[in-house]
């Protein structure tokens, strides 16, 4: 096979891998977008409600991370 068309396949590949990479990107940054407008607006119905929301994330942080859990509760027998 001539250099030539290999270097013409390894481009085809690459730009190809690289249109359906970008594509993916935008697909996500879509998803996050609608994540992030669900959040806000479960934000604002606990606010409206009443509920502290810096309260509640200073209460979060305090606690251990899930994966400290289930390490301490791997090793006791």
């Amino acid at each position: 096979m001539p250099k030539q068309t290999k270097n013409e396949e390894q481009i085809g590949f690459h730009k190809g891998a690289l249109s359906t990479l970008i594509k993916e990107r935008a697909e996500l940054v879509r998803l996050v977008a609608i994540v992030e407008q669900l959040i806000q607006a479960h934000l604002k119905a606990l606010k409206d409600l009443g509920v502290d929301i810096e309260a509640e994330i200073k209460k979060a942080k305090e606690k251990k991370p899930i994966e400290d859990v289930l390490k301490e509760a791997e090793r006791k027998p």
